[in-house]
Formats: structure tokens, sequence, C-alpha cells
């Protein structure tokens, strides 16, 4: 049997179109025995929806364009990405994804492939920069920013990086550690949020200050590490928390505990403090940021957790408003959580 029409599904089921498409879309209500008749329909008939004659009746492509650093750098990408599909699955639409790698060139290229194919919107996670961002606006396709912003112009949601790494430190220190190390980003080598002149980075090694402070505890230069997250794609490596870690054990005085603001930084920061013969966390408590690896690490690691999956669903029903020309919010704070496993323990007295 060829692929019956929607209209064709609402008149077997005995229903309106726009039925069908409350139920297809699981949005809005519909009774049960109306929710029965379309899904037995459409069982039965096997029906797909006609994607290319949505298209043409709406001047839509149904395709979003999605440009991100490098998905197999970082989980953390992939998530974010799994959480966007699956949205925009749930509306129909598609999502082509693309790697810059850090790459400005290929990021603008990948704007000009997407314009070429007449995405409907086209969404950054995060941009190398504002140029990228700003040829597809000057193309008057709707843009979003996931994580980071690199415009004012563009709607974004990003994570109260900030909270998560005070969360982060005030639990060491609720635990009795004074002397805590951090690792993290150079705010340096991250373009800051335009409105607000500070990048995630800036946050989350203003927390661990504040934090310090908030204790009475002194700031010490010497255990605080800045520099990237990991290597360069196209693999993801711990190499630079190793590094981090290895330098840190070699200080007369090394911290009891050592704050590293990403999975894949921690996870090399274990595996120097293996090297050392040190136990986690027992002689030094452990914290990540990002609960990617976290779970799978030895031991598992406690980490704030951001909502990954919730950064992609929010990044698209921003993209969907713009598509539709609705009004929606400018910017978007979601919240983390802190994730309390055995890599962190009371100070051995």
């Amino acid at each position: 049997m060829k692929n019956p029409t929607l209209i064709e599904v609402a008149k077997m089921a005995g229903v309106s179109t726009a039925t069908v498409n409350r139920v297809l879309k699981s949005n809005g209500y519909v009774s049960e025995d109306a929710r029965r008749k379309v899904e037995e329909v459409v069982r039965r008939t096997s029906y797909q929806p006609n994607i290319v004659a949505r298209g043409l009746r709406t001047s839509r492509s149904y395709t979003i364009g999605f440009i991100v650093s490098s998905i197999t750098v970082n989980p953390f990408f992939v998530n974010v990405a799994r959480g966007f599909e699956a949205a925009a699955l749930r509306e129909g639409y598609s999502t082509i994804i693309v790697n810059h790698g850090g790459d400005a060139e290929r990021e603008t290229n990948a704007v000009h492939f997407f314009r070429q194919r007449q995405v409907d919107a086209i969404v950054f996670n995060h941009a190398t920069g504002p140029s990228a961002v700003e040829l597809a606006l000057a193309a008057n396709i709707p843009v979003v920013e996931i994580e980071r912003a690199t415009t004012s112009d563009a709607p974004f949601v990003r994570v109260d990086n900030y909270v998560g790494a005070r969360d982060a430190m005030r639990h060491l220190i609720e635990l009795g550690h004074r002397r805590i190390a951090f690792l993290g980003g150079d705010p340096g080598l991250f373009w800051p949020d335009p409105g607000r002149g500070r990048s995630v980075e800036d946050d989350r090694l203003a927390a661990y200050k504040d934090a310090l402070v908030e204790a009475g505890y002194p700031i010490d230069p010497a255990i605080i590490r800045l520099g990237r997250y990991n290597n360069e794609p196209p693999l993801a490596s711990s190499a630079e928390g190793y590094e981090h870690g290895r330098r840190l054990l070699l200080l007369s005085e090394r911290p009891t505990a050592i704050f590293a603001t990403c999975d894949i930084l921690a996870a090399g920061v274990l595996q120097s403090l293996y090297e050392a013969g040190l136990s986690v966390p027992r002689d030094v408590s452990v914290v990540g940021f990002d609960d990617t690896l976290a779970p799978n690490l030895t031991p598992p690691l406690t980490t704030v957790a951001q909502p990954m999956t919730d950064l992609g669903e929010a990044g698209f029903a921003l993209a969907l408003a713009g598509i539709e020309g609705r009004s929606t919010d400018r910017a978007l704070l979601l919240q983390t959580s802190l994730i309390k496993r055995a890599s962190t323990a009371k100070i051995q007295a």
C-alpha cells in the first residue's frame, strides 16, 4: 500500500487533520478514543509524513544546521547534540551536524553549506568567534548559540557555571580541605559572552577564588593551573590533566584536593595520582565538571553535572521560535547539580 496522505489518515481515523498532527507530535489535547484510532491507522498503513510536501506548503526545508566544536574531543558536545536532535525529530526536523574543530575557515564554510541547503536555522555549540555567527545572521537565518555567546544579536542558552563551581568548592571545604588546587581553561583563550563580558572560564575561576575567600583561606597562585581542557582534535586526550596533576605533585606542599573543571582534565589527574602511588580520595580528593566520563572512572568521580540534554532541547526551542517568528527569551540560564561519588572524602587528620 502506498503511503497515505495526512488527509487520508484523518479520514480513515474519522478525525480532523489537526487531531492527527497533535497525535503525531504528542502536542496538545487529544481524547483517548481519537488517539487510539489515529495510532491504529498509522500502525496499519505505516504512515510517514511527507516532508517534501510539507516543506512546499510552508516554504521550509525542515532541516537545521548544527555547528559543533568537535564531537570526538569531549562527550559534552555529543550529549548536547543528541538532546537537540531528539527535540528536533519530535517536531519533524532533521539535523545536519558539522564539526569545525576550532578552525574558523571550516566554520565559515559550514555556514555557506547550510545556506545552500536552505536550512531553517543554524545553531552553534560553540562558535570560534563572532564571524560565522554574524555571517549567518546577515543571511536572515535564525541563529542560536549554545553554551557560549559570541554576539548579542542571537539568542543563546548557557549554564550557570559560577554556581556549579561554587558548589564544588563548598563541598571540598565542608570536607575539611583548605589547600585546593584549580585546573581549568585559561580565560584568555576563550571568547567572553558580549552581554556579560565574562566567559565560562571567568565564572569558574571567580567561583573558586570567592569560595576560598568566603572560607577565610588564602589563594595560592602556585596551585592554580590554566590552559586548555584537552588536546586538539581528532581524539580526546587526558594529557593536559595528567601534566597539570604531575606538576602539582612536584610542589613541596601538594594540594589535598583538586578541582578540575572538566571530566577529561580530571581523568588525567587521576592518572597522575595513580602513577605517583597516591590513593583517591584517601590522599587526594578530586572533583570534575560536566558528568560525562565521571561515572566510568576509577574511582567514580564526584562532579558538577551539566544539563547537557536540556541544553540541546532548549537550543532547539529557541531555534524553533526563530523559525516560526515567535518572540522568546534572548538568554536562557540552566542550573548545574553536584553529583557526589567516591572520589571525595573528609581530609585525613
